[in-house]
């Protein structure tokens, strides 16, 4: 009889030294994100690392504590590891997506092929970087929608980031009308260009005849602006030469159809 009851306290006593050792580990791993939380947003941090460390950490910690209660409890944890082992090995086949997924969140973090706050399109998608998490990225639309990528999506296809350098360059192609004077059309352009605050003048604008298309002539015109006044610049010089072209009376080109009638009497 006194066997069993010391046998009992044991296991009473292992179950509330476990419980305790789990509220406080809980209570512990909040503790700790928090001050990786403070600590990372004085140190400045790359947000993408924010975003992606904070949740690794957290499973991290809880996976420790879950092996401490086990411990506790007289569970072997040689035969949980195993075991473990095993469990991680089906997990691990039946989740292929999301292991490949975290894998290229840590390609994406360690390569920074783009980071928060850039403007990507990849995987059919356009938008800026709002977080790099552990399984996915999230873009924002210019549309104000929310987009959620996969990370081995990103990791393993191409992917264009618009943020990657200060300038970016706009390749318009401008129709003028065979009627009109292309050499003064080519100056008027260059004139709007030089005289438009947001057109870098080095590199220089160029504006060259490209082509003879079916209705004009087609100026290639290259004009560079810096990153964030990209768009500003395309559209201002746009409606410019449309104004500049009416000034000068200089045609835009538009289909027509020439229609010959005979008769035959």
């Amino acid at each position: 009889m006194a066997t069993i009851t010391a046998l009992l306290a044991s296991y009473v006593g292992r179950i509330v030294l476990a419980a305790v050792i789990w509220f406080v580990g809980r209570k512990m791993i909040g503790l700790v994100l928090d001050l990786l939380e403070r600590r990372m947003d004085k140190s400045h941090i790359d947000q993408s690392l924010h975003s992606f460390l904070s949740p690794l950490v957290n499973i991290t910690l809880k996976v420790l504590l879950f092996l401490t209660v086990f411990a506790t409890l007289g569970i072997e944890i040689t035969t949980f590891a195993a075991i473990l082992g095993a469990a991680s090995l089906a997990i691990g086949l039946a989740f292929q997506g999301s292991l490949a997924n975290f894998a290229g969140g840590v390609l994406i973090l360690v390569l920074k092929p783009f980071q928060v706050g850039d403007f990507i399109e990849a995987a059919g998608f356009s938008g800026t970087v709002q977080e790099i998490q552990v399984f996915h990225t999230i873009l924002k639309t210019p549309e104000n929608q929310k987009v959620i990528i996969p990370n081995a999506d990103l990791s393993n296809a191409s992917a264009i980031n618009y943020s990657a350098y200060d300038t970016r360059r706009a390749s318009l192609e401008i129709g003028v009308s065979f009627n009109s004077d292309i050499k003064r059309a080519k100056e008027v352009i260059r004139e709007v260009a030089d005289n438009n605050p947001l057109v870098l003048q080095d590199p220089e604008p160029v504006v060259v005849v490209g082509a003879h298309g079916d209705h004009g002539y087609v100026v290639y015109t290259r004009l560079w602006a810096k990153t964030g006044d990209y768009w500003n610049m395309r559209w201002s010089f746009l409606e410019e030469v449309v104004d500049a072209f009416n000034e000068h009376g200089i045609e835009i080109p538009y289909q027509q159809l020439d229609v010959h009638v005979t008769s035959n009497s």
